[in-house]
C-alpha cells in the first residue's frame, strides 16, 4: 500500500468528525468523497482500523460540542494526530534507514556525527543520517557512501593506492584533498575545501569531471553538472551550525528537517520568503520557534514527530 499525503489523512480526518457530527445527514457526501479517488478509500480503512482508538481519544466530539470552527478544527487536528501515529513513518513523512544500512561498517542516526581516524591515516567525519563501508586493500582505498554525507581529509599514502568515494550514483576520486561528498534520492554531490577531486558519473565512467578548491558539483548515474561555488559554510555541520546566506525559506526548512526526527515541511506559501543566518543544529525546535521573530511564519505542530512552517 503506498504511502498517505497530508492532505488526504487531513480530508479523512475532517470527515470522521463531520459524520460523527452530523451522521446520516453527511453519508452521501462522504461516499460520493471516497469513490472520487482510490487514495480517499485508502485514508478511509485507516480511520476504520483504528476505530477504538478514535472513539477513545476524541470522546469530546459529539453534536452539541462543535459549535464553533475553532472546535471543529480542533477535533479534525486530534483525529489527524492519530491517523498520523499510526501509521508509521511512511505517513510521518520520516526518512527511514533501510535495514541493509544496519550492516554498514559506520553509521549516523538522526542528528548524530561520528569522527574516524582510517588506518591509513585519512580523517573521516560522517553527518547526520549518513552510512559508510570501508575498503581498503592492496590496490585501492575505497570508501562505499550509502547514504548521507562525509567530510573526508585524505593522509598521504605510503602505497601510494588511490583513493574513491563510491556513491548509489557514481565515484569521486580524492586528488590530494579534503572535500565534502553528499548522496540523496535523486543526486549526489561533491563540494572541495582543499586541492580536487574527480567525478565519473556511474554510466559515463570515461567522462571524468575536474572540481577544483571552492568548487561543488552535483551528478547523478547518466551525467554530471557544472562545477559551480561552493556555498559559505558547507562543512558548518561539523560544528553543530547550519549557515545560510539568502537561501528561500522552503530550501532552509528541507535542509533543517535532516536533523529532525519525523517530518518537518514548508508550506507552499511560506517557501519563497529568504533566509540568512547561522542556526544550530541541535536547538532545531528552537530554530523553529525563533523564526517568527525574524519572517511572518508560525509553526504548527501536531505531534512531537509533524511539524510545518506556515505563513502567518
Amino acid at each position: 500500500m503506498s504511502s498517505l499525503d497530508l492532505k488526504t489523512l487531513e480530508a479523512a480526518a475532517e470527515w470522521y468528525v463531520t459524520l460523527s457530527e452530523q451522521g446520516d445527514a453527511a453519508r452521501d457526501a462522504h461516499r460520493r468523497w471516497l469513490a472520487s479517488d482510490p487514495r480517499h478509500a485508502q485514508a478511509w480503512a485507516r480511520v476504520e482500523r483504528l476505530q477504538a482508538t478514535l472513539g477513545r481519544v476524541t470522546a469530546d466530539i459529539a453534536r452539541p460540542t462543535l459549535k464553533s470552527s475553532r472546535l471543529k478544527r480542533r477535533a479534525v487536528l486530534k483525529v489527524l494526530s492519530v491517523l498520523l501515529a499510526a501509521g508509521g513513518t511512511a505517513a510521518l513523512g520520516l526518512r527511514h534507514t533501510p535495514a541493509r544500512n544496519a550492516l554498514a561498517d559506520h553509521r549516523t542516526g538522526t542528528g548524530e556525527t561520528l569522527e574516524l581516524d582510517l588506518p591509513d591515516g585519512t580523517r573521516l567525519v560522517l553527518n547526520t543520517r549518513t552510512a559508510v563501508d570501508v575498503k581498503y586493500d592492496a590496490q585501492l582505498r575505497q570508501l562505499d557512501l550509502r547514504e548521507g554525507e562525509i567530510w573526508v581529509q585524505t593522509a598521504q599514502d605510503s602505497l601510494s593506492r588511490p583513493f574513491v568515494v563510491h556513491t548509489p550514483f557514481g565515484s569521486v576520486r580524492a586528488l590530494g584533498t579534503r572535500f565534502l561528498v553528499r548522496s540523496d534520492e535523486a543526486d549526489a554531490r561533491v563540494g572541495v575545501l582543499q586541492h580536487a577531486v574527480e567525478v565519473r558519473p556511474q554510466q559515463a565512467l570515461a567522462h571524468a569531471v575536474r572540481v577544483e578548491t571552492g568548487q561543488q558539483l552535483s551528478f547523478t548515474r547518466e551525467a554530471a553538472g557544472e562545477p559551480g561555488t561552493l556555498h559559505k559554510g558547507a562543512d558548518a555541520w561539523m560544528r553543530g551550525q547550519l549557515q545560510v546566506s539568502d537561501w528561500r525559506l522552503d530550501d532552509f526548512i528541507a535542509e533543517l528537517s535532516r536533523y529532525h526526527n519525523g517530518y518537518l515541511g514548508c508550506d507552499d506559501k511560506a517557501a519563497a520568503l529568504r533566509i540568512s543566518g547561522v542556526f544550530q543544529l541541535h536547538e532545531v525546535d528552537t530554530v523553529l520557534d525563533n523564526l517568527s521573530g525574524t519572517l511572518p511564519v508560525r509553526t504548527r505542530r501536531l505531534t512531537r514527530w509533524w511539524a510545518r512552517v506556515e505563513k502567518r
